[in-house]
């Protein structure tokens, strides 16, 4: 009777794990925090190449065509061809709301695509995913001439190199890049939590988070820089301010 009963308690199991990240309930059903492991615990399976690739086949294609889409979370990342966002993250079809621009900036189309992601569609998380080497952010350090339509698009990102230089007088060369990043990273969230009612209401009521990262190039493996440090300043909420921002450089740098 036992041997009977335990393919179907495992069964049982497995569908309940697959319901928790299934966006059929997507993340409609799912709490910031919630939504955030999920991503984290994507990311580890592919930094150890080890990936499920869930949600790629046909019959998720099939209930996510006639469901509607219920992603678990937004993610505002660069163009760049090395940042395959669905893959880092180990998830599939109808999972994530991507939004992909040179410079991962937050302007106008990123903003109104975002508040789509979550007024409209209610995800509970929205990433902004810089990553280690940016080309964009690296011509604005090394001061390029830039051409045609490209220089009014990365507007944001020299504001934030400059702000990595003025707090970062002794950097030079990848270790300013690689603070810049960050600064960028936090310019697109600043811009977003500024320029967005809808998004700073849904934060204040407890439905929505926005967290900074970077992804790395060599090792697959991205670092959670959290919310703002400045979120509470931001939102116009009294208190005290988030954590201090993490010291420029990857990992095993000084």
């Amino acid at each position: 009777m036992r041997r009977a009963l335990f393919p179907l308690v495992l069964l049982a199991w497995c569908l309940s794990a697959a319901a928790a990240q299934a966006p059929g309930g997507g993340g409609a059903g799912l709490a910031p925090d919630e939504a955030l492991k999920i991503l984290q615990n994507g990311n580890a399976r592919y930094v150890e190449g080890k990936p499920q690739h869930p949600h790629q086949n046909r019959e998720r294609r099939a209930l996510t065509f006639g469901q509607g889409q219920h992603p678990l979370a937004a993610v505002l990342a660069c163009s760049d061809s090395r940042v395959p966002v669905e893959l880092i993250f180990d998830q599939g079809i109808g999972d994530l709301f991507v939004v992909r621009v040179a410079g991962n900036v937050a302007q106008a189309d990123e903003l109104g695509s975002l508040e789509y992601a979550a007024g409209h569609l209610a995800v509970p998380l929205v990433v902004v995913l810089g990553h280690s080497q940016c080309g964009a952010v690296t011509a604005v350090v090394d001061n390029l001439k830039l051409t045609g339509h490209l220089a009014a698009p990365l507007g944001p990102v020299k504001a934030a190199v400059a702000k990595a230089k003025a707090d970062h007088p002794g950097l030079a060369g990848e270790a300013l890049v690689n603070a810049a990043v960050q600064a960028n990273v936090w310019q697109a969230v600043e811009d977003l939590l500024q320029k967005s009612s809808e998004v700073k209401a849904l934060i204040k009521a407890g439905k929505l988070k926005v967290v900074g990262a970077v992804y790395e190039l060599d090792t697959g493996q991205v670092q959670w820089l959290g919310p703002h440090p400045e979120q509470n300043r931001l939102l116009g909420v009294k208190g005290k301010a988030g954590a201090a921002p993490k010291p420029p450089g990857r990992k095993g740098q000084k």
